[in-house]
């Protein structure tokens, strides 16, 4: 669910949003004051067509138990197109070329920045009065994020700003007489250890020290360790200030120096997994739950449903803790915060009505008793309830998967939202620490919301050229001095001209 990869339109598709989604009026004119009587109104039934992403196991059957009960509460023929992640993007290009949208539907985020000037996404700021839980649940600045000044061409959908952790197995820690690593040093040895020391006793050599994957964005993505290493040698988070000034992370030379030296000597040593260039999303993770690898990013979510499971399995006296990001060289230490682009868009053109009862079900799915029923499901047929505190998840419940319009579609700003009601209190608990840990670290993007259209250009582009000279260096096939000629061609490539515009758009918010 992490990973959003950016895409360019085909020229005929760009040709199409320019002269197809532009000009003329839309049927769904929503200036405020207009669609009031909409609002409130729920007399006519009123077919939605909802488009969003799905992951493992699919999404739900036309007639499922939550559709029907929000169709009734709503008084809505709710029809819902479940797209695969891995084809999100392919079918946006389709509804591009052909100027077919849904009524509603997810939008990824470069595209969103692309396309909301081109008359296709309804403006919900005017009517947001009236949707009291929007409003509550759904931050005013995030809202703002990637919009341009008064619109909100979009509902921003929750992402936790600082989620993941990174997790390492006690029991090695235990096996090899080694505390929690809570210096870069510290970890470099931990690490090592757990590389060749052979913490799972079998005798061989087929641990991992640890691991990262390589985002194609042009960043060090999930997976192991690097984006929670970054901060310890002092790179942005993408981007930071100096004085005034927006800096990206690309260009700060000894910093990199700094991070891209101590990953080549891990490299080097066999610290760091030698399969890390072709590693893909949550491959690292995969080694830990097969008991290959003692440190990983997780999803503190997802800990005790996906992660301990296999692991246990494998090896039931196995047990994570969590890990802080290690204090580098001058003390630094930092959980990259990522505020959501991503948005739930409205289709300009469609009538007033259908925008405000698609609002109407956005607020409802917000309210105490619409959030708890996309969430726990319904008394009685996902849960039932033993005592005033304590409930009993049922059979229908896992069966269901009662939650795939919260988790996939529309939520509050609720890191805790995959927890439940029947959820066990010590598990809950270990969740809630590992999130208020990294809150405490959280280090921010300067540049969040802001946008550069050199960078929707070519940022991509020159972004994976950049990284892949990082990764030459680190496993040895370039001098460290090639970090300097990359950080020169990307300026050269576009990036002179990303800081000249992210910093006018960040003067602009002063």
């Amino acid at each position: 669910m992490k990973k959003i990869i950016t895409f360019s339109l085909s020229a005929v598709m760009l040709t199409t949003l320019l002269t197809g989604c532009t000009g003329g009026p839309a049927t769904g004119k929503n200036e405020s004051g207009k669609g009031n009587a909409a609002a409130d109104d729920l007399s006519e039934k009123i077919t939605i067509n909802l488009m969003t992403r799905s992951y493992a196991g699919g999404g739900w059957p036309p007639n499922h138990l939550i559709i029907e009960e929000l169709n009734k509460k709503l008084n809505i023929d709710l029809k819902i197109e479940w797209v695969p992640a891995a084809n999100y993007q392919e079918k946006l290009n389709v509804m591009a070329a052909s100027n077919n949208f849904p009524d509603v539907y997810y939008m990824l985020n470069t595209e969103y920045i692309k396309w909301q000037g081109k008359n296709i996404f309804m403006d919900v700021k005017p009517e947001l009065s009236k949707y009291p839980n929007i409003v509550k649940y759904i931050p005013e600045q995030s809202l703002k994020h990637y919009n341009p000044k008064d619109k909100y061409f979009g509902i921003p959908f929750y992402y936790q700003e600082a989620r993941d952790s990174l997790a390492i197995r006690k029991d090695w820690l235990d096996k090899l007489g080694l505390q929690v690593p809570q210096t870069i040093d510290e970890f470099y040895n931990v690490a090592k250890a757990f590389a060749f020391k052979d913490p799972d006793g079998n005798g061989k050599q087929d641990t991992v020290g640890f691991s990262m994957q390589i985002n194609p964005g042009g960043s060090f993505g999930f997976g192991g360790g690097a984006q929670f290493l970054t901060s310890s040698f002092g790179l942005a988070n993408r981007w930071k200030l100096e004085g005034d000034k927006l800096v990206p992370f690309q260009t700060q030379s000894k910093e990199l120096k700094d991070f891209i030296g101590f990953m080549r000597k891990a490299y080097a040593e066999g610290v760091l997994d030698k399969d890390f260039p072709i590693l893909k999303s949550r491959d690292s993770l995969n080694k830990m739950e097969a008991g290959k690898s003692g440190i990983a990013d997780v999803n503190p979510q997802q800990l005790y449903v996906e992660t301990l499971p296999p692991l246990t399995k494998l090896e039931p006296k196995a047990e994570l803790v969590q890990l802080q990001p290690p204090a580098g060289p001058t003390g630094l230490r930092g959980v990259p915060g990522t505020p959501t682009g991503v948005k739930i868009v409205i289709n300009s053109k469609i009538e007033a009505k259908k925008q405000q009862r698609i609002l109407k079900l956005m607020d409802y799915m917000l309210s105490d008793e619409g959030y708890d029923l996309v969430k726990h499901g319904i008394e009685g047929v996902h849960y039932k309830k033993i005592s005033d505190d304590k409930y009993e998840q049922l059979e229908a419940s896992v069966k269901d998967r009662q939650f795939l319009l919260l988790g996939w579609f529309f939520k509050r700003f609720d890191p805790m939202f995959l927890v439940y009601k029947w959820s066990d209190p010590k598990e809950v608990a270990t969740i809630k620490s590992y999130f208020d840990n990294n809150e405490k670290l959280k280090v921010n993007n300067a540049a969040s919301g802001l946008i550069s259209q050199t960078e929707i250009k070519v940022g991509s582009k020159i972004d994976q050229k950049w990284m892949d000279t990082m990764v030459k260096v680190i496993v040895g096939h370039e001098p460290m001095e090639s970090i300097d000629k990359a950080i020169a061609e990307w300026k050269v490539g576009g990036g002179d001209s990303i800081i000249k515009e992210m910093n006018d758009e960040y003067l602009k918010t002063k």
